[in-house]
């Protein structure tokens, strides 16, 4: 019987890693997905015979959609499936933005982009055109209005890879392009067919502040582009970066931070790793961040309200403690490694786990779960000597912890007298429509003790 390959997440498909009638083996990733985040590999879900795929490179899938089968080793592949591609795209950039030197063996398997961002998750005002007759059959200067383009369910154009590329290439604005393709998707000679002639005529400037683009924030004030020149370049937007503008602006702009800082101890703390690390392989070894993470669950269940997640209609909390790890990546931007269970992982074992997540996350190569379910955050700017600093919720998240550097500080000991102390600062921000002032000050207090007395978190 035939096993369903399913998307694990919203996201374009980049190519196939294995042809229709190959052997797969559990676990072997088959295909290659570009999400917002990331590129997402996908894995055999059984082991067989790839029998059958119903989604090409340069597909718009969502999460749950079939894109293909596995049917029994030694079965025939059908012969109406189109063959998958085995020419693995090159090496794509952490933060999954576009690299000019991708070549494709064929056309529409080229890395798709100038996708649009997801929109942020809130009211948006829609401002008509001034002066712009009512109904779709308004002419301007003899022409009809182009047809919009055809978009998916979050605001997507529908347009193969390709024809964005020539798009880009040629300066056309796709929203403008009739698609011709399977529910309304452009198509290479749909861009290259496009005339200006077709589309209408500039309106005149609004005298009123425009509507702004999805992830801009709600009433963003709007700039004119300074001129390119020598000592002026454009860069444009990864789609990594668009998500990172979508998210945090929703967050800081909807979401009502508190915080609350403290002081802790680290002596202990590092008295321990270095306890346990001694004598282990280096790929072994736990680091300070896997220490900080595993008590950052171990106080959330103390205080479960800090594992919820705010909704308009209701409060969601989670039974289980999904710490989310942010990580920066070598080409800038960052991306979330979710330690999964982390309250009840060993240490050793979520060390091993986090270590080759991030490891994926640095490559551009991360699986679905090393990114999903997260319920808490945990940002560490420690490596970079940040006394402290403030981070902002990723939403729909209650709160987040963020970790400065541990600094030898002057500090005055019990009895009196000065000394030196190994000292690090760590805030918690929190959404106030989720927790106070209290509940937060009582976790950084619990979170601290534990910290300090490090040897809890083995029991």
């Amino acid at each position: 019987m035939a096993s369903q390959i399913t998307a694990s997440m919203d996201g374009t498909l980049l190519n196939w890693l294995k042809n229709v009638g190959e052997n797969v083996n559990k676990g072997d990733v088959i295909a290659e997905v570009e999400a917002d985040k990331a590129t997402v590999e996908i894995e055999a879900p059984e082991s067989g015979v790839l029998s059958a795929v119903s989604a090409q490179p340069g597909d718009e899938i969502k999460t749950g959609q079939s894109i293909g089968s596995i049917g029994e080793a030694g079965a025939a592949a059908p012969t109406q499936s189109a063959p998958a591609t085995t020419a693995k795209q090159p090496n794509l950039a952490a933060a999954a933005e576009p690299s000019p030197e991708a070549q494709t063996v064929d056309e529409e398997i080229a890395k798709e982009g100038n996708k649009a961002p997801a929109p942020v998750k809130q009211p948006v005002v829609i401002a008509a055109t001034p002066g712009a007759p009512a109904g779709n059959a308004a002419r301007t200067n003899g022409h009809p209005p182009a047809p919009a383009a055809s978009t998916t369910e979050d605001g997507r154009i529908k347009a193969s890879p390709v024809a964005r590329k020539v798009a880009e290439e040629r300066g056309v604005d796709l929203a403008q392009v009739h698609g011709t393709g399977p529910d309304g998707r452009i198509q290479k000679k749909d861009v290259e067919d496009f005339t200006p002639s077709a589309a209408p005529a500039p309106q005149a400037a609004p005298t009123s502040t425009p509507a702004p683009a999805s992830g801009t924030g709600l009433n963003a004030p709007t700039r004119k582009l300074p001129a390119e020149g020598p000592d002026v370049e454009y860069i444009d937007l990864t789609n990594m970066r668009k998500r990172i503008v979508t998210v945090t602006v929703e967050s800081k702009q909807w979401i009502p931070h508190f915080y609350v800082t403290n002081e802790i101890d680290v002596e202990p703390l590092l008295a321990l790793r270095k306890q346990i690390n001694e004598g282990m392989p280096e790929e072994s070894k736990i680091s300070v961040n896997d220490m900080v993470v595993k008590a950052t669950a171990l106080t959330l269940r103390q205080y479960p309200n800090l594992n919820t997640h705010y909704y308009p209609e209701k409060l969601v909390r989670y039974k289980r403690i999904n710490i989310g790890i942010a990580v920066a990546l070598p080409k800038g931007g960052l991306l979330n490694v979710v330690a999964q269970d982390a309250d009840k992982v060993s240490l050793g074992t979520m060390a091993a786990q986090n270590k080759a997540m991030i490891a994926r996350a640095r490559e551009g190569k991360v699986k679905p779960e090393d990114i999903t379910g997260a319920t808490f955050t945990v940002s560490n700017l420690g490596p970079y000597s940040v006394e402290h600093f403030s981070a902002i919720i990723n939403p729909p998240e209650a709160g987040i912890l963020a970790i400065g550097t541990a600094m030898k500080v002057p500090v005055v000991k019990a009895d009196g007298t000065l000394g030196i102390g190994n000292r690090m600062k760590v805030t918690i921000s929190v959404d106030h429509r989720v927790s106070d002032g209290a509940e937060g000050a009582q976790y950084l207090l619990a979170f601290k003790t534990l910290l300090e007395n490090p040897m809890r978190m083995l029991v």
